[in-house]
C-alpha cells in the first residue's frame, strides 16, 4: 500500500484536481478504474467552478492526496453541524485497488472528527452503483434509505443515461 501524503488542496491544484476526478468517473480513462460511471452518466461530474468552491467555501476542505508528487486522490469534507459530509471522491483509476480509498476515508474520518468533533461522516451516492454503496458498508458506513432525486435537466452533474437515477445518504459514526 502506498504511503500517502495529504494537504488541502489550493487554487493552483484546481485543473489537477478536475482531470483526476473527471478520470475516476467519466468516459473511457474511467474504465480502467471500477468506481466508473460512464454506463450510467456522460458529460461532465465536476468543473473548476466547483472545485473552486471546495477550496474557498467557509467549513469545507478539499484534501488533496499525493504518492511522491502524483496527485492520486481527492476528497472534499465540509463542516455541518456535528457532521461532515464527504464528496469528491476521486482515486485515479489506474491506481483503484491499491488500498489508497481505504486510506482518504481514514485520513478523512480523523480530520472530520478532530478538526469540527464531527460524531459522522455521511455521503450521497447514486443508489445504482451497488457495488460502490457495498464497498462503503464494508467500512463501515450503513445506508439510511434516505434518498434524494438526481438533478435532471443539470448537465453540470452529467447527462443520465438512465430515467430511475437517485441519491442515497450513506453515513458512519465517528468514534472517539
Amino acid at each position: 500500500m502506498p504511503s500517502l501524503t495529504f494537504r488541502n488542496a489550493d487554487l493552483d491544484d484546481v485543473a489537477a484536481v478536475v482531470a483526476l476526478v473527471e478520470s475516476a468517473y467519466r468516459g473511457d480513462a474511467s474504465r480502467a478504474g471500477w468506481t466508473t460511471e460512464a454506463d450510467l452518466l456522460h458529460g461532465q461530474r465536476t468543473d473548476a467552478d466547483d472545485v473552486r468552491a471546495a477550496i474557498q467555501l467557509p467549513g469545507s476542505v478539499l484534501l488533496a492526496g499525493f504518492d511522491g508528487g502524483d496527485l492520486v486522490t481527492c476528497c472534499n469534507l465540509q463542516h455541518r453541524e456535528d457532521r461532515a459530509y464527504f464528496g469528491m471522491f476521486a482515486v485515479s483509476p489506474t491506481r483503484q485497488g491499491d488500498g489508497i480509498g481505504r486510506q482518504v476515508l481514514a485520513h478523512a474520518e480523523t480530520f472530520a472528527r478532530s478538526t469540527w468533533a464531527a460524531t459522522h461522516l455521511e455521503m450521497t451516492v447514486i443508489r445504482q452503483r451497488t457495488d460502490l454503496i457495498a464497498y462503503y458498508e464494508r467500512r463501515g458506513y450503513r445506508d439510511t434509505r434516505q434518498r434524494s432525486p438526481f438533478p435532471y435537466g443539470d448537465e453540470r452533474f452529467g447527462i443520465p443515461q438512465r430515467a430511475d437515477l437517485e441519491f442515497t445518504l450513506l453515513e458512519k459514526p465517528l468514534h472517539r
